[in-house]
């Protein structure tokens, strides 16, 4: 059954995908642009997360300042997914963090080949938001067992964590009742009771979160000391983060498991096209940060240490950037 659910789910994010190309295709033609002109889509993630708002960030700064250049944000699955449509070609550039990068260029599971990727830049880190009501039965992760969790879209980032998170407390998705659904929607059900706890892998603060803040008080669902160790060690590419407390009006900072966010594109991209978009966005990292409150989280000079080699294109860009 939740083969099922996930194989629906992943064709309705397909349609919906392709129906995003095609709007932003047609409103395209509508333009008028010189000959030389060429637009790109950005995969981005499901709205309510921060990769959408990011995204649409990114895209702005570049039909501003690339020449005969512009960009569309596209709703996508997310994370998990981004890396397969940058490799096949279907968009041109991704948002995905540094653990899934690493894992479609080594062609590991989730990925059943190596995907032809190279690292754009960095972008924020992202929090895993284990979320749920304040007055909750849930206090613990092990609290989980037998509860209905939405954990994000499927194909998207949230889940894969998850996932390894449930392996770290001697449990797998058969313990809970999960269900995929957008960040917006699975904290529309939080709220609603619906769902017991919401978990979404994004920046903070979240749009999801804060809208279901405005009318509900709310509790992380924390991991204890030991189990960070543990996942630490299992998986390096994710870190802990000090969640400040006045970002969910919660009562004390919270400790949080997360992982560091990059824009990848197809190997392949042409070296000058790849250095215009870097410098369109982050040689104008001060009007990204004026437009988006996330973007203050972003450090330009990290995109030096990320798990995957840099494009030429974009390695020109940063060496050359004091």
């Amino acid at each position: 059954m939740l083969n099922n659910n996930k194989r629906r789910t992943g064709k309705a994010w397909n349609r919906f995908f392709l129906l995003a190309l095609l709007v932003s295709a047609i409103s395209g033609c509508n333009q008028d642009v010189s000959k030389n002109h060429r637009e790109l889509h950005l995969a981005t993630a499901s709205l309510g997360g921060a990769f959408y708002p990011v995204g649409q960030s990114v895209s702005n700064l570049v039909t501003l300042y690339a020449e005969d250049t512009s960009m569309l944000p596209v709703v996508s699955a997310g994370a998990i997914q981004n890396p397969r449509l940058v490799d096949s070609g279907e968009v041109d550039v991704g948002i995905t963090n540094g653990y899934m990068a690493w894992l479609a260029v080594n062609g590991t599971s989730p990925y059943e080949k190596h995907l032809n990727l190279k690292a754009l830049g960095t972008i924020h880190a992202s929090i895993l938001h284990m979320v749920t009501l304040e007055g909750s039965a849930i206090k613990r992760f092990e609290d989980l067992r037998g509860k209905r969790i939405a954990v994000g879209p499927a194909g998207g980032g949230t889940y894969g964590f998850l996932v390894r998170l449930l392996a770290i407390h001697d449990m797998s998705i058969d313990d809970i009742t999960p269900s995929y659904l957008s960040y917006t929607d699975g904290f529309t059900q939080l709220g609603d009771g619906n769902v017991d706890a919401a978990f979404a892998l994004a920046g903070f603060p979240t749009a999801a979160v804060k809208q279901t803040l405005a009318t509900h008080d709310l509790a992380f669902i924390e991991l204890s000391d030991k189990k960070i160790e543990e996942i630490l060690a299992k998986h390096p590419y994710y870190s802990v983060k000090k969640l400040p407390k006045e970002t969910y009006r919660l009562g004390q900072d919270v400790n949080v498991i997360g992982v560091n966010n990059m824009l990848v594109v197809n190997g392949n991209m042409d070296e000058e096209l790849v250095f215009k978009i870097a410098q369109a966005v982050y040689g104008n990292m001060e009007e990204f940060r004026k437009n988006n409150a996330i973007a203050k989280q972003i450090y330009p000079e990290d995109s030096l240490q990320l798990p995957i080699p840099l494009h030429d294109g974009a390695a020109r860009f940063f060496k050359q950037t004091p």
